[in-house]
């Protein structure tokens, strides 16, 4: 019919004007036919004298125009405006041409215009294609499936159970509708609003996130999918957020059942921090322990015999004794009753009484005598230390540093007259012990410290010597051996692959557990003297401690406890242990962490800042940390991310079994923080496996996205092997890798060979963070003998025991340890002194941490043992001592008697 219809004028309107061209009011928009209802197409123009419609280029018949006219008031020009209606017939006509659409066309004497295209569109009843129609829904986007496929979803949430603090991912696939659907979600049929809860966000795929699970997170979650024509709802999907159970702490030990002899104590302890809830694990172990205990039988005293009469007196009395000592009371029981002292008259009142006034003269004058020569005692006495105290310092003198380097050196006895010797401090005691040789440990092979010839010190000839010591009742030999040279390691009856125990004393020592980076150095007098230790060194298993983060934070490092907790230092010690941080002030805000007795988790260190205490300092480097702790303890490293390029290293490990019996071949590609204890742990579980290396490991940087971590797997040859992956990636949730606390997440690509013979591998295995960093692996070896890479699967020990004690577990000698402490700590001149060796070490940056300790030298020094043994190198080390007195020349000075 819009064939016919012509450009003509059929009522032309009067009052045109001849000089405008027609401007549309109102265009025609886009519309859907929902079912059979007819829709409108309206459009209004000025000035105007015709409006008409053409639809997919031809014009629509003059019949099915509604027209109406008027004229502007503001203008008074003549407004046209019409309207038609386009059925679902008409548009069915041209289907699988092309889109029908329509266009307005207004004419005036000036000329005419064209509106903009409106498409007509029928909306489907349906929100999903079926998969055999989906080829077609470009082409035939009018096109609606039969009704019984209508409400399937392509991927709905599933019921989970998750821990309280883990993130939740609910996946949404709704169906596919023209138009296209929208999606919302509901909790408890309640909706979801991101914008109000910064804990959810809802991703462009349709999941919904929940960043950290809560107790009020628990519900039934629906997707919802609507569109103009039909609105449809997914399974919904029960969220169970779930309380795993705590022990809360011990009570005190209750008294003893008995209150004379053999009986029972008990300490009860609850599940409540925190209380299981919502089916989570109750709580392992006992909540009562009893222990056996003996009470002493209280014994009342009871009194001697009276002893026999004294003399009889001058005030005509005498008097007799008696003690409470058959038995004396003990344990609690009654003291004796009655009088000790007896006292009755022995003259029968005939005695005469003499006059006291004399013999209370010569008493006072007695005392007076006493007392003063009691003050020159005193006074002599004063003296004698003095002198004596003047000589101590010739009595142990110090080795030479540097004559060819940190050799053994052993002590000789000094010249009175040399008043530049260095000398060690004794104790204030007078006993004195005798020992014959060296005090320093041996440094056999490459390791000795080698210094240029110099004057700092020179070296000792072998001699008798004599040290002073505050425990008179030991023989000095024996004394000074045990200290010096036994060490101390007991097996504890768990962990004992994550623990290292040893007993110290004022010599320190290290503990080390092999093969984690993790040590524990307790620096020479760290321990008063006088004292002994028992301290541990444990690695804790991450599922073992519950470790509480909040919002972006993150575990950089392991948990790792030394104690005992509440000990006495004198001196920091030096825990040491490795990270998996790329640390930058910008990007990271790094704490460290130290529970507390009560089992919370307390800031005590922020890095970067200046520090709140004296009793923590940590220096952080590349791949490991180096806590100064007075106070031993519980401890691990948090870092908060403060921008998106904030990220951790990731470790990638590929392991296959050793053998292959069957068809099916797997390989676990595990992804963990780069430290030694994960890597550690890993190696043992893949030995427990079967497992081996098939590629060397690889670090991956993984930013604070929000973006999963991804893996796949190509080019296999198709021939030999296929691939049971049915997606064509695997994914690891973002929050499972950022948190930390999931040490051995791995995915596992389970393939088959198309034949037993088929023993080569090729292919190529992705790992890359979306929007982020990546790594690739190239795979290719014989699955049946292939050993590449089994040295991986040993890691080289640790040199030394576990527990080192004394001088064996540093590489200074003690004495030449002891000159350079005393050299260096007092100001010198030009600078030579304590600040120039830490420049020297490039450890400048700490300089106020080292000046707000008594011995600024021996913290500098203490740095270098944790950081370099046992492999560090003496000789650096020697030669930036010797550039130290090298500007200064009376620093080293030495007298004839050293050389």
């Amino acid at each position: 019919a819009g064939a016919q219809q012509s450009a003509t004028v059929a009522n032309p309107v009067s009052g045109a004007s001849p000089d405008l061209l027609p401007h549309f009011q109102l265009e025609p928009e886009d519309v859907y036919i929902v079912k059979n209802k007819a829709v409108s197409l309206a459009c209004r123009a000025t000035p105007a004298t015709q409006i008409y419609f053409k639809c997919n280029g031809e014009w629509v018949h003059q019949g099915d125009h509604v027209t109406q006219q008027s004229t502007d008031r503001s203008t008074g020009l003549p407004v046209m405006e019409v309207r038609i209606e386009v059925t679902r017939q008409q548009v069915e006509k041209i289907f699988g041409l092309e889109e029908y659409w329509c266009q307005c066309v207004a004419w005036s004497s000036s000329g005419t215009t064209k509106s903009q295209k409106a498409f007509v569109r029928i909306a489907c009843e349906c929100l999903w294609w079926p998969r055999w129609d989906r080829a077609l829904a470009p082409a035939a986007p009018h096109l609606c499936a039969s009704p019984d496929l209508r409400k399937n979803f392509e991927q709905e949430p599933m019921a989970r159970e998750v821990s309280i603090e883990q993130g939740i991912v609910l996946p949404c696939r709704p169906p596919e509708g023209i138009p296209p659907a929208e999606v919302e979600w509901l909790r408890n049929e309640e909706l979801v609003d991101p914008a109000l809860d910064a804990n959810v966000y809802v991703t462009p795929e349709h999941s919904l996130v929940l960043r950290q699970a809560r107790l009020a997170d628990t519900a039934n979650y629906t997707c919802v999918a609507k569109n103009i024509v039909a609105r449809r709802r997914s399974a919904s999907a029960a969220i169970t957020v779930y309380v795993n159970g705590g022990w809360s702490t011990w009570t005190q030990w209750s008294g003893c059942s008995t209150s004379c002899g053999r009986g029972w104590q008990k300490r009860s302890r609850t599940c409540t921090n925190p209380t299981p809830l919502n089916g989570g694990a109750f709580c392992e172990g006992q909540n009562v322990q009893k222990t056996a205990c003996t009470t002493l039988c209280p014994v009342d005293g009871a009194w001697s015999e009276w002893s026999k009469w004294s003399v009889c007196g001058a005030e005509c009395t005498h008097w007799r004794s008696r003690e409470c000592s058959e038995p004396a009371p003990r344990n609690g029981g009654r003291d004796c009753r009655g009088s000790e002292l007896d006292t009755r008259n022995c003259t029968s009142e005939l005695c005469s009484h003499a006059t006291p006034g004399a013999e209370d003269v010569a008493l006072y004058v007695g005392l007076v005598a006493v007392a003063v020569c009691l003050v020159l005692l005193l006074l002599v006495g004063v003296l004698v230390y003095c002198r004596k105290k003047g000589g101590l310092d010739a009595d142990v003198a110090d080795s030479s540093i540097l004559t060819a380097g940190f050799q053994p050196v052993s002590i000789k006895p000094s010249k009175a007259d040399n008043p530049s010797l260095l000398t060690i401090q004794p104790d204030l005691s007078t006993a004195t012990m005798t020992y014959q040789g060296s005090l320093c440990p041996r440094q056999d092979g490459p390791a000795k410290l080698q210094l240029p010839n110099g004057h700092l010190l020179s070296p000792l000839g072998a001699g008798r010597h004599t040290l002073h010591h505050s425990s008179p009742a030991i023989e000095g030999a024996d004394f000074v051996a045990r200290l010096s040279t036994q060490s101390y390691f007991r097996s504890l009856p768990r962990g004992t692959t994550n623990m290292a125990y040893g007993t110290f004393n004022f010599l320190g020592g290290r503990l080390m557990i092999p093969n984690t980076g993790i040590s524990l150095l307790i620096p020479p007098d760290a321990i008063p003297r006088g004292k002994i230790y028992e301290v541990y060194l444990t690695l804790h298993k991450q599922e073992e401690v519950r470790l509480p983060l909040a919002g972006c934070q993150t575990l950089l490092s392991p948990i790792v406890s030394c104690g005992p907790p509440g000990v006495l230092l004198t001196r920091p010690a030096i825990l040491a242990m490795g990270h998996c941080v790329e640390a930058s002030a910008e990007n990271w805000s790094i704490r460290l962490k130290k529970q507390s007795c009560e089992g919370t988790w307390e800031d005590v260190l922020q890095l970067g800042a200046e520090p709140c205490t004296e009793l923590y300092y940590c220096q952080l480097e590349a791949q490991a940390c180096y806590v100064f702790t007075e106070q031993l303890g519980r401890f691990a490293l948090v870092g908060e991310s403060l921008s998106m390029a904030a990220s951790k290293r990731l470790k990638l490990v590929l392991f296959a079994p050793a053998a292959c019996p069957s068809l099916e071949y797997n390989i676990r590609v595990y992804c963990l923080s780069d430290t030694q204890d994960v890597l550690k742990e890993v190696i043992q579980l893949e030995k427990q496996l079967g497992g081996q290396l098939i590629g060397a490991p690889r670090v991956l940087h993984f930013k604070d996205s929000y973006h999963n971590l991804r893996l796949s797997i190509h080019d296999m040859p198709s021939s030999l092997w296929k691939s049971k992956l049915l997606a064509s990636y695997q994914e690891i949730p973002f929050y499972h890798i950022w948190s930390g606390l999931q040490p051995f997440l791995h995915c596992t690509f389970t393939l088959e060979r198309l034949s037993p013979s088929t023993c080569e591998l090729a292919c190529k295995i992705w790992v890359w963070q979306v929007e982020g960093d990546g790594q690739s692996f190239t795979v290719n070896f014989n699955i049946a003998k292939d050993t590449r890479f089994s040295d991986w699967l040993v890691p080289d020990s640790e040199v030394g025991a576990p527990a080192l004690v004394g001088p064996s577990a540093f590489k200074i000698p003690f004495l030449i340890r002891q000159k350079i402490i005393s050299s260096l700590d007092p100001p010198g001149t030009r600078g030579a002194d304590w600040r120039t060796l830490a420049q020297k070490l490039n450890l400048d940056s700490h300089l106020s941490f080292f000046a707000s300790k008594p011995s600024p030298t021996a913290m500098i020094l203490n740095l270098w043992e944790a950081r370099h043994f046992p492999n560090g190198n003496l000789s650096q080390l020697a030669t930036a001592v010797a550039e130290v007195g090298k500007q200064d020349g009376a620093l080293f000075a030495v007298s004839e008697a050293e050389c």
